[in-house]
């Protein structure tokens, strides 16, 4: 049986690690755009880090410069200890990539797939095919691996997807999006693979994704918005940071109640999307009493434990689009 450890000794083990990538103020445009905006962090070996933003914060534009696919224009990079300006095949050769849209061929089997990609690495013979049987035991795909891709469902498509990348046994996973398209589900269970994978092998793995549930499952999470790095921590203690209970408030004169909120209650709020939100310990106290106060003109009240959506509403001003 695979040994768990949890998310906490994850964290505090991938923390005491090697880095795996070192970035320095990486900027990239395109045109007069500037998709990333001086980025800098450091991703340990054996961490499972995700890359989290809206459409448009720079996450799959920094897939593609780490994944090799684009040159780098501004900033410096270390990828497994190399330059990644300089050392784009010997890092294609240490690394795995899975990209956001399916790159296998549904008219091949999941075998044939697999084979064709451990050629483009220099595997043949006894070797290719005993680490395509490897590579199909692990992520669970033995019983199909005479199945044309085309007849498979979207998880195990997936699946396919993983296993090629993984056949060279690369020491470093990076993977745009890897859930879209699969219902709840099937991108649980593929998490569980990504989790695992950590787990047992120690490889290192970094993900975009802008699934917020996605990203919970991550040791670290790096958000990006408009190319820029707006903060970097375990989403347990992002979460920690917002100030208590989030209270949102739908009412039909927001500034109005904003003001009269917060000369009578003493009391900062924001105005999100056109609800009135607010930030307190015992949140529920708080309920109780703006209910008692301004009752009449509140449409209604919502009150939660802090998420991922609302660290980027505190960090940002904005709702996660």
């Amino acid at each position: 049986m695979t040994a768990r450890i949890s998310p906490a000794a994850a964290a505090a083990l991938s923390q005491s690690a090697r880095p795996a990538l070192e970035l320095e103020q990486i900027g990239f445009c395109y045109g007069e755009r500037r998709a990333l905006d001086g980025v800098s962090l450091t991703i340990n070996e054996r961490e499972l880090f995700g890359l989290l933003g809206p459409n448009g914060g720079g996450k799959t534009t920094l897939f593609k410069l780490l994944s090799t696919l684009t040159p780098m224009q501004a900033g410096s990079a270390r990828v497994l200890g190399v330059d990644l300006r300089h050392g784009t095949l010997e890092l294609r050769r240490r690394m795995g990539v899975v990209f956001q849209h399916p790159s296998v061929d549904g008219k091949l089997t999941v075998t044939e797939n697999l084979h064709h990609h451990g050629r483009l690495y220099g595997l043949h013979g006894a070797s290719l095919r005993d680490q395509t049987a490897a590579m199909l035991e692990r992520v669970g795909l033995q019983d199909r691996a005479g199945e044309l891709v085309e007849r498979l469902s979207g998880g195990l498509r997936r699946r396919v997807e993983l296993a090629k990348a993984l056949l060279p046994r690369p020491e470093l996973l990076i993977l745009d999006e890897p859930s879209t398209g699969l219902d709840p589900l099937a991108r649980r269970e593929f998490l569980n693979y990504l989790t695992e994978l950590r787990e047992r092998d120690g490889l290192t793995i970094v993900l975009t994704t802008h699934y917020l549930e996605e990203a919970e499952r991550c040791d670290r999470i790096a958000i990006l918005d408009q190319g820029k790095l707006v903060t970097v921590a375990p989403p347990g203690e992002l979460k920690s940071r917002v100030g208590g209970d989030v209270v949102v408030i739908r009412t039909g004169d927001p500034e109005g109640l904003q003001r009269k909120i917060e000369q009578r209650m003493r009391l900062r709020t924001t105005i999100v999307d056109g609800m009135l939100r607010l930030e307190r310990p015992r949140g529920h106290e708080l309920v109780r009493d703006i209910v008692e106060a301004f009752g009449s003109e509140i449409d209604t009240i919502t009150l939660g434990k802090p998420t991922l959506e609302d660290v980027f509403v505190h960090l940002t001003g904005r709702r996660f689009a």
